[in-house]
């Protein structure tokens, strides 16, 4: 492949929204809200060039402060969002969330971190954020799931065993279902960026087993800390 394929000009990216504009067409179509669409259509093109310079600037500070300040704010924002589909219970189970995603997510990035990758120092950020953000990114979105189909079940009269192993399951499916597709079905997001940087597929395997164990590990154990949390203090 040539090199003219790593670079993206951007009346070659303009291509790829007209998929969003047809799901939009079908939106509006079936009467569904296409005012949220566009609008998560340009809060995602917003935050990610918003996040690109950012990362520009992060990656040029090699200070453990920024580092963690970093972490605290993924760690706050990506517990809030979890909580999306709850929003009147959004308050009052922020905590919950904020210690499933933290207890589920840190252990894991520092298991990546001084076991896995071993970064020397373990701050460097163009390594730490990246592994952080998809760690709790995951975690996010296990515990979300969770703690919709959680009080969907409970709602329905479901005792909290019941409960907590119908959400527990479903929360997994996403995660589950990639490792049973991983190669088979997709190659996942990872692991075609290296290979399309030129990494040797059989290095790319390797962090792609890492990232896949660290999401699997991060997501259980967040989303089983959370139901854990609510038994204790149900909503």
């Amino acid at each position: 492949m040539s090199d003219s394929a790593t670079f993206i000009p951007l009346a070659n990216l303009l291509i790829i929204f007209i998929p969003v504009l047809v799901v939009m067409g079908i939106y509006g179509y079936w009467a569904l809200p296409v005012r949220t669409l566009c609008y998560a259509s340009g809060r995602m093109v917003s935050q990610l060039l918003l996040v690109g310079y950012v990362l520009l600037f992060l990656f040029r500070q090699e200070s453990p402060a920024v580092a963690t300040g970093v972490l605290i704010m993924m760690l706050l924002v990506s517990s809030w969002i979890a909580l999306r589909p709850l929003k009147k219970l959004r308050r009052r189970l922020f905590g919950k969330a904020l210690v499933a995603i933290c207890g589920g997510g840190m252990p894991v990035l520092a298991l990546v971190i001084f076991g896995v990758v071993r970064l020397d120092p373990w701050y460097m950020p163009r390594y730490l954020i990246p592994l952080a953000g998809m760690i709790f990114a995951s975690a996010m979105n296990c515990v979300s799931l969770c703690a919709e189909r959680y009080q969907a079940e409970a709602g329905a009269g479901k005792t909290h065993p019941e409960a907590r192993s119908v959400a527990y399951q479903a929360a997994l499916i996403p995660l589950l279902n990639s490792f049973f597709a991983v190669g088979l079905v997709s190659i996942p997001g990872m692991m075609t960026g290296q290979i399309l940087s030129g990494v040797s597929p059989l290095l790319a395997v390797r962090y792609q087993m890492m990232v896949m164990c660290m999401l699997l590990g991060a997501s259980g154990v967040a989303a089983a800390l959370y139901l854990i949390l609510i038994k204790r203090d149900p909503a």
